[in-house]
């Protein structure tokens, strides 16, 4: 795949993708109806943080900002607030307003230094995230750097139960920041974090009052690198004595056995043409036979982006780690064609496309 871009079919491994440190970083904050998003943006515009924020909303509403209006156009609307943030208002195309934003920067009537999103409740952050890997004119000026997904603790249970919204948000998070547990007991605590850890076993579990979020866990939060530092830790996968039946679930994949770049290659492009839409997110960290270097690659549903790591060193524990998070991926499937691609395994790993799948 081509530099800064990330491809569908065919897969490559053997091609990267790299992000430039000169493009704008963006975090993409959702979460259901009532979670608390405009009372975290709150908080980040009205902190005194000392850094320029572009924060695109879908309505300002009541927001208490206390602002002025710099440019007014179609059914936009950018203002500045009083310490420097801009909050722009968006009813209209995303990849169109990102472009007028990066052009008032590059010109001087705005500054800043990142972008915040905030999409409706009911939104799938999908769309908004594949929209930072296909869209030239957004791809040239900024970099996805994470998800945050609010999840308001009061309401969870009933939301995450009826709503296929609510549980993607829950699957493409980077950061889960629990909200309104001063509502609930600490035992229905602990059960909701467990639930949502085993539906997204990478992304953090933070809970946050009134939207008093620390800036560390919304911005920088790297989610979108392809980081040779990958870690993977196993206890998220832990099932508690209740087990709750979400049709959205995570698995990890580790094996020390060097891998075939080719069949792994061949084997997860099959698998992304036949569960592509259901893959939310994947990432991993891979041991190639006859190798010394690592790679690394990271997939949103279709669009998939890969880098070469930091080089083994003689004492490092030479190992792939892959994790999946998705609606009802078949992880017996992923698991035995994964193993079917290790070095000097003869069987074709896509031979288990003819298993049942579910």
């Amino acid at each position: 795949m081509r530099s800064g871009r990330a491809s569908t079919a065919p897969l490559s491994l053997r091609r990267y993708m790299t992000d430039s440190p000169a493009l704008v970083p963006v975090t993409l904050v959702t979460g259901f109806l009532g979670s608390g998003k405009t009372t975290l943006l709150n908080h980040v515009l009205g902190a005194a943080h000392g850094r320029r924020i572009a924060v695109i909303e879908n309505e300002l509403g009541e927001a208490g900002i206390d602002n002025e209006i710099l440019l007014q156009e179609r059914e936009e609307q950018i203002v500045e607030t009083a310490n420097g943030c801009i909050c722009c208002t968006v009813r209209g195309d995303l990849t169109r307003i990102l472009g007028e934003l990066a052009r008032k920067r590059e010109s001087g009537a705005l500054s800043f230094e990142r972008v915040i999103i905030e999409t409706t409740g009911l939104a799938d952050p999908g769309p908004v995230a594949q929209t930072f890997f296909v869209e030239d004119e957004v791809v040239r000026d900024y970099r996805l750097d994470g998800i945050v997904t609010l999840v308001d603790a009061k309401h969870a249970a009933p939301t995450l139960d009826l709503h296929f919204e609510a549980r993607r948000q829950v699957g493409f998070a980077d950061r889960i920041l629990v909200s309104k547990t001063d509502l609930i007991g600490a035992d229905e605590t602990r059960a909701l974090v467990q639930r949502l850890q085993r539906m997204n076993a990478r992304a953090t579990v933070k809970t946050v009052q009134h939207g008093r979020a620390d800036l560390a866990d919304v911005l920088d939060l790297g989610g979108f690198e392809l980081d040779s530092a990958l870690s993977l830790d196993p206890g998220f996968l832990k099932e508690p004595a209740h087990h709750h039946d979400d049709e959205i679930g995570s698995f990890v994949y580790r094996t020390q056995a060097p891998l075939d770049l080719e069949k792994l290659e061949d084997f997860l492009g099959l698998m992304i043409e036949r569960f592509g839409d259901d893959m939310l997110r994947y990432k991993g960290i891979v041991d190639v036979a006859g190798r010394g270097q690592r790679i690394i690659f990271q997939g949103v549903q279709r669009m998939v982006g890969s880098e070469p790591g930091a080089r083994w060193a003689p004492a490092d524990k030479r190992e792939s780690v892959i994790v999946f998070i998705g609606r009802r991926l078949p992880q017996a499937l992923f698991t035995r064609g994964l193993e079917l691609c290790a070095e000097g395994v003869t069987t074709d790993p896509a031979g288990v496309l003819r298993e049942p799948a579910r």
